[in-house]
């Protein structure tokens, strides 16, 4: 069992660094996308400056998240081969469609666009940044479409000791998905806005630039406002999923060890004993659960006690508890950065309105603490959806433990993580490194000499050749 517990670590800390990068750069990309439309709307130089700006963050978080998802899926095909034989009918399709598209969508016309200034007419340089950001939102849908098969299995037939897909337009329909599409993009859009709005709120408060950040601050406020009215949407309609689909994840969310009274409160804080199977000192807020799942202010929740027995029934004895204190957490973290960004989010459209924002230094403060809320939400969130569906790998069809690969021994798994673990880490110091340079540079300084609107051919080449 050692190996299992080592390639789930790995597993958990592959996904988890490379989720940093994928919902900054979706939501970067639309921000971007949004100033370029403006400044050829309004012929503002401003925006073209925002433009350039921030796709400075875009490139360089994108180039570091694309070595981030090759060595998470690596892991894949190491330590996960008796999974990926079982779902690599259903599972491959929607990657290779991913690859193949979506992500070949984002590479052309993100090197279109970065060696296109100056050379193409304004609104067709605009089109390819607009469809670098929909090549972004188009990649989460076909990972997610891999995903939900993992959550809620449509569209298969079990043949050939294999999962293999027999309906491709119930794969693309399954309500998993199209619940945790929205909810997800809607997160990556206000990660990009939070990065943008604190480090704009950091110029702010020192007096640099006040015009160009002021502006860069309003748009991405106002998408950050929106986005997170589309987080608290879309996790309602996450939670009705729940009860019908996974409703052991939702009772583990609970902690609910018997079913609830009706109506059912929601849980804020509680003592839980995993051992014991119960859950004291609760503090509660009535009805609450109830409109979350039903959308109305009655209705119980079944509870894990209940549920398990009927997983036994259909399944045969074994355990089928998912780690209750970790989703139960994981939640509330979740629930509690979402609501924290909405409140920051409606503040500064209020001081904004009231033009007293950039007075208003406790609350740039505020702001530039903001950055991090989306990342750990993002991960919490992504926590909560993976640990909640344990012990299976697929939903009700394969137990996680019984989809490693057999030949995969325990130190070389930890050997890997170990390799991996390190070289994550490089990676992170390196962005990090590099975003705080061209923060404290900023604007105003622009590189010695900026060769990507210059033909190579027409001065010699060699001269840039070195650069």
């Amino acid at each position: 069992m050692e190996e299992v517990l080592l390639a789930r670590i790995q597993f958990a800390s592959t996904t988890l660094f490379h989720f940093i990068f994928v919902p900054l750069s979706i939501g970067l990309a639309l921000i971007i996308a949004i100033m370029q439309t403006m400044y050829v709307v309004k012929k503002d130089e401003i925006y073209l400056k925002m433009t350039k700006f921030w796709s400075v963050f875009f490139l360089i978080n994108f180039a570091i998240g694309v070595v981030t998802g090759i060595i998470q899926e690596f892991q894949f095909g190491m330590n996960w081969s008796a999974y990926s034989r079982f779902v690599g009918d259903i599972f491959g399709a929607p990657l290779a469609v991913e690859a193949l598209l979506a992500f070949f969508l984002e590479s052309t016309f993100i090197g279109i666009w970065i060696f296109g200034w100056n050379k193409l007419p304004k609104k067709l340089h605009l089109a390819c940044i607009w469809l670098v950001s929909i090549g972004t939102v188009m990649s989460a849908f076909w990972i997610l479409a891999a995903n939900s098969f993992m959550q809620n299995p449509t569209g298969y037939v079990l043949q050939n000791g294999r999962a293999e897909m027999n309906d491709v337009v119930a794969v693309l329909t399954n309500e998993k998905l199209w619940v945790a599409f929205p909810h997800t993009i809607f997160g990556s859009f206000a990660t990009g806005a939070f990065f943008v709005v604190g480090v704009s709120a950091w110029y702010l408060i020192k007096k640099r630039k006040v015009d160009f950040f002021k502006k860069s601050l309003t748009i991405s406020l106002v998408v950050g406002m929106l986005s997170g009215l589309g987080i608290a949407f879309t996790g309602h309609a996450q939670a009705q999923y729940l009860m019908h689909a996974q409703p052991m994840k939702m009772a583990a969310a609970e902690a609910l060890w018997e079913d609830s009274g009706d109506p059912a409160a929601w849980t804020l804080f509680a003592k839980i004993d995993v051992e014991n199977r119960e859950t004291t000192k609760r503090i509660d807020i009535p009805y609450m659960l109830s409109y979350l799942t039903y959308s109305e202010f009655k209705g119980k929740v079944s509870g894990m006690n209940a549920l398990e027995q009927q997983m036994i029934d259909k399944h045969g004895e074994g355990e089928y508890l998912p780690p209750v204190k970790t989703t139960f957490w994981s939640f509330r973290i979740m629930v509690v950065t979402g609501g924290t960004l909405l409140g920051l989010g409606a503040m500064g459209l209020f001081l904004l309105f009231r033009k007293k924002i950039v007075e208003s230094v406790w609350f740039l403060r505020l702001l530039i603490v903001g950055i991090f809320l989306p990342f750990i939400g993002n991960s919490f969130g992504w926590i909560m959806s993976e640990m909640g569906r344990q012990p299976w790998v697929v939903n009700g069809l394969m137990k996680t433990a019984d989809g490693i690969s057999p030949n995969v021994s325990a130190g070389q798994i930890l050997f890997s993580l170990i390799s991996f673990s390190t070289i994550y880490t490089i990676l992170g110091i390196i962005m990090v490194v590099l975003f705080v340079k061209f923060i404290q540079r900023g604007p105003e300084e622009q590189p010695e000499e900026d060769v990507s609107a210059t033909d190579p051919f027409e001065t010699g080449g060699a001269g840039h050749a070195i650069k």
